[in-house]
């Protein structure tokens, strides 16, 4: 087992927390996408750190391919102007 400073523990997860942070804050659609996905990556370093690197590859699926591609269809398909099954009924 490999011993990693406790102060690289602390500063991941202050940058972590502070990203999180930033992810709520943001208002604009894509830039919070592109936020988001540079808190997942944060997220790959912070379980690197505490040495789960499967969790770490899960994390890097999700959160860079997978999320912005969920969040980028349902975009355009609601901008694209497609009325849901309730709204095709009214």
């Amino acid at each position: 087992m490999v011993h990693v400073p406790e102060a690289l523990h602390a500063v991941v997860l202050v940058s972590a927390a502070l990203l999180a942070t930033a992810v709520v804050l943001t208002r604009n659609t894509l830039r919070q996408i592109l936020v988001n996905g540079v808190y997942g990556l944060m997220l790959v370093i912070l379980f690197v750190v505490l040495q789960a690197p499967d969790v770490a590859l899960s994390m890097l699926v999700v959160t860079t391919i997978a999320y912005p591609l969920i969040v980028l269809a349902a975009i355009a398909r609601t901008r694209s102007g497609k009325l849901t099954d309730e709204q095709e009924q009214e």
